[in-house]
């Protein structure tokens, strides 16, 4: 069996840069990937995703995001970003590699993949995002719904949806921006618990980010504080709020039931229904830990203090939602968490 120092499972945007900052503790990892290229998620998201924050906010340590500072990077900006940085990075990369299991190995791990390989690790960082894990909630007559329904992780483009009724589920800002330019090609509902709220992306001629930054709220450790991640405000600069004002899309309580190929809304009006978007958010992507006893709790979430594990000393993850702060799930904040989780372990490794 193969061995490697460190396994880090996952090359998206908390991968690479838990990689980089492996090698600056002077630690060769392998970084193992599902997909056939080192981007994570990010080529798999709807066609017209752009970031909430600026360019010079959006970078991960050691490569400026590059062009205009002030721009907001389009998502083929950001695969092609995270594609030259992996390679530039001095370590193993390696893709289509999809991990089935990590055991407990003695002092180490087995790392098992779906191929029949396997690798025995002195340490793992569990840095597979939550993509594949969508969540879908549980709604009245959603499995028996006769009209289409997909998540916001399977959407790509309003033209599939063009002349039909469509509702959109989700009060966040890709539930807004799908929302928004669905209406310019159907009929759409943005269907919400409570209404949606704002935050204005530019005070007094900066970005929202320059100021999170500069009052360090970006950085504090406020995920240890929370049990459940709150959620958070639509970023905008205008246009969603005028579009939702002007009805396009329209925005409604959440509907009561689901019949067949009909919404019931809560005023007691039923239509048909052509399609049900969820832009539900998503859950740590994490089944290989699934039989390493402590590693995550009965729901199948992480258990961890700042990203250590409580259960496994050489165990860390990274790019978790309030792993430690507001950032930790960004390409602005991961990094932070990476260097934090890399000198852990380094240490970990010393001291074995």
């Amino acid at each position: 069996m193969e061995h490697a120092e460190v396994v880090v499972i996952g090359g998206g945007q908390a991968g690479l840069a838990t990689a980089q900052a492996l090698v600056q503790t002077g630690l060769q990892p392998v970084v193992l990937e599902a997909a056939d290229r080192a981007a994570g998620a990010w080529p798999r998201y709807y066609d017209s995703l752009t970031l909430f924050s600026p360019a010079r906010f959006s970078a991960l340590p050691g490569m400026p995001f590059g062009g205009d500072p002030d721009r907001y990077p389009h998502r083929d900006e950001v695969v092609a970003y995270l594609t030259t940085y992996a390679d530039r990075l001095q370590t193993d990369i390696r893709t289509g590699q999809r991990v089935t299991a990590v055991r407990a190995d003695g002092g180490g791990f087995a790392v098992e993949l779906e191929d029949g390989g396997r690798l025995s690790a002195r340490a793992v960082v569990a840095a597979s995002g939550s993509f594949g894990r969508p969540h879908h909630p549980d709604l009245p007559g959603l499995a028996t719904f006769g009209g289409q329904v997909l998540h916001a992780a399977d959407y790509r483009s309003p033209s599939a949806f063009a002349g039909q009724r469509v509702a959109v589920v989700g009060a966040g800002n890709s539930a807004v921006q799908i929302a928004a330019e669905l209406a310019r090609e159907s009929r759409t509902t943005l269907a919400t618990r409570a209404p949606v709220r704002f935050a204005r992306q530019h005070l007094l001629g900066r970005d929202l980010h320059f100021w999170l930054t500069r009052t360090g709220l970006d950085t504090a450790p406020l995920g240890r504080l929370l049990r459940t991640p709150p959620g958070q405000p639509v970023l905008d600069d205008g246009r969603y709020r005028a579009a939702l004002a002007a009805g396009s899309p329209d925005r409604r309580p959440m509907f009561l039931r689901l019949d067949g190929d009909k919404v019931t809304w809560t005023d007691g009006i039923t239509e048909r229904l052509d399609a049900l978007i969820l832009a539900t958010g998503y859950r740590p992507d994490l089944p290989y830990l699934a039989g390493l006893g402590g590693a995550l709790d009965a729901s199948g979430r992480p258990r961890h203090r700042n990203g250590a594990s409580p259960a496994h000393p050489g165990l860390a993850f990274v790019g978790l939602e309030w792993q430690r702060s507001l950032s930790s799930n960004s390409l602005r904040g991961v990094g932070r968490d990476a260097e934090r989780a890399a000198r852990r372990l380094a240490a970990h490794l010393a001291r074995a």
